[in-house]
């Protein structure tokens, strides 16, 4: 889905919430946010950051979490704050979130934190009255933040821009959309390039589709047929793969748009799966697990169990990391070191 739901942009007050899309699993309707992944970090496989619904509220918000893989130690990121779409840094250092960030009524900013000391830096939107940027997913560097962005009164605003890291100057357009919504999901390995989802007017239909551009704005590319409309999904470390959501499934396909393939995870029929990461080391992936526990007798499935898992990347050896009360999901990957 689009942060034009999540965050009820357009014409209106900016305000956060978190889980938004209807999934309809054999039979039970489950709340699912689809959050684009972040940059891919290289290194040992570390920590993983994830969002975690708040059961007080009524809106969908959420309050950010790290665990180890094993889903041992969780530790709330950023206590006291709502806040989503959690992305590490690429050196594993820190984590990029959306926040209210006790800012005044109906906005949110970018908000760095650093997981061991709890200290953090907030990015206001340099104009929100004019365009509303949410800013997450790091360039390869780190140098750097994707936004998704929209005019609050002028929709030929509407595009991918990108601001600094350090200070969250420097906003830079890089693709226009006019009336439509293109939502950063992940910069390429080697940082010349961005996938994203773009979609028109009428959000999620079957002009919807995944898309390459260079950081700069040029040799925008279609990679996925169109009615793909996931917003969420991670580039490969090794820079081979592109992953998403689409359909409860999940799906790789190369930069260039083709092998386009479905990844077999043995998690049943009646079982999705979405919010999908590579590991730094791009031999294993995160992903949201939806499984139905009640069993169809005549009727549709009443609950469900909603969590974290992981599995090889070739979809085999599936283990439960978190399952929460509420709803966990937006995982994402880091080098961050695993704690006891």
């Amino acid at each position: 889905m689009s942060k034009r739901t999540r965050f009820a942009v357009r014409l209106e007050p900016v305000r956060l919430s978190w889980l938004a899309t209807a999934l309809v699993v054999a039979g039970v309707t489950v709340a699912v946010m689809a959050a684009p992944a972040g940059a891919k970090v290289t290194g040992a496989n570390g920590r993983i950051a994830f969002a975690r619904a708040d059961p007080a509220s009524t809106e969908g918000d959420t309050f950010t979490f790290t665990a180890n893989p094993d889903g041992g130690n969780p530790q709330p990121l950023f206590p006291g704050h709502h806040s989503g779409s959690p992305r590490w840094s690429p050196d594993g250092s820190e984590v990029a979130v959306i926040s209210d960030a006790g800012l005044p009524c109906c906005t949110v900013a970018s908000v760095i934190i650093n997981p061991d000391t709890g200290g953090f830096r907030v990015l206001p939107m340099l104009d929100p009255d004019a365009l509303f940027t949410a800013c997450w997913v790091w360039s390869a560097d780190g140098a750097r933040l994707a936004c998704e962005s929209f005019g609050q009164t002028d929709q030929s605003l509407n595009g991918i821009y990108t601001i600094r890291s350090s200070d969250g100057g420097g906003l830079t357009r890089v693709t226009s959309n006019p009336g439509g919504d293109d939502i950063p999901i992940d910069y390429s390995p080697n940082g010349e390039q961005i996938v994203f989802a773009r979609r028109g007017a009428n959000g999620c239909d079957t002009k919807s589709a995944l898309f390459v551009v260079n950081v700069g704005g040029s040799g925008v590319r279609r990679i996925t047929p169109w009615g793909f409309c996931d917003d969420d999904g991670s580039w490969s470390p090794n820079g081979t793969e592109i992953a998403f959501e689409h359909r409860g499934s999940l799906f790789v396909v190369h930069p260039d748009g083709t092998d386009l393939a479905k990844i077999p995870l043995p998690i049943g029929s009646r079982s999705s799966a979405g919010d999908f990461s590579w590991s730094p080391d791009g031999k294993k992936i995160v992903f949201l697990l939806i499984t139905p526990t009640s069993p169809p007798s005549g009727g549709p499935a009443v609950s469900s169990q909603n969590g974290i898992a992981t599995a090889n990347a070739d979809g085999s050896g599936v283990q439960q990391v978190t399952n929460s009360p509420t709803f966990d999901h937006e995982a994402d990957w880091g080098s961050h070191p695993i704690t006891p």
